[in-house]
């Protein structure tokens, strides 16, 4: 199956449509993400575009890095129609591969349902919480 799909950190050929549309409508942490906001992200990240046989966008994913200290990896999804068939492990192999993230420190993301997914790529829980910190800039419940 996996043979099927390809994964791409070339930005020219991500669908922003299908991206903003996933996104601002589908996720549970994006709802309502303007197109501007979703365009000023993928400039300013490093992003992962999953790929069908037939060239149509399935998934996505950025992240945020130095490429020395930290890694920020965030609004990763696959669409619901061709979630099990292995395209999300590929495309975290693909980022965990790239020289920007592997070179890191460090990984961090946050998810609600997918822990056990992260788990097999060696996320856990943060080590030594009480070292690290965070300023919420958006008013109300998350």
């Amino acid at each position: 199956m996996k043979a099927a799909f390809v994964i791409s950190s070339d930005k020219e050929k991500l669908d922003i449509p299908f991206i903003h549309g996933y996104l601002s409508r589908r996720s549970y942490w994006a709802k309502g993400r303007s197109l501007e906001k979703v365009l000023l992200s993928v400039e300013n990240s490093l992003c992962f575009g999953a790929y069908a046989g037939d060239g149509r966008q399935v998934g996505f994913a950025r992240v945020v890095t130095d490429g020395v200290v930290f890694a920020w990896l965030m609004d990763v999804f696959i669409t619901e129609e061709e979630r099990g068939k292995g395209i999300g492990k590929l495309m975290l192999e693909h980022i965990l591969n790239h020289e920007l993230v592997r070179g890191t420190n460090g990984i961090g993301l946050k998810t609600k349902d997918a822990h056990e997914l992260y788990r097999q790529f060696g996320f856990g829980e943060i080590p030594d919480p009480q070292i690290w910190m965070f300023r919420n800039n958006i008013p109300g419940p998350q």
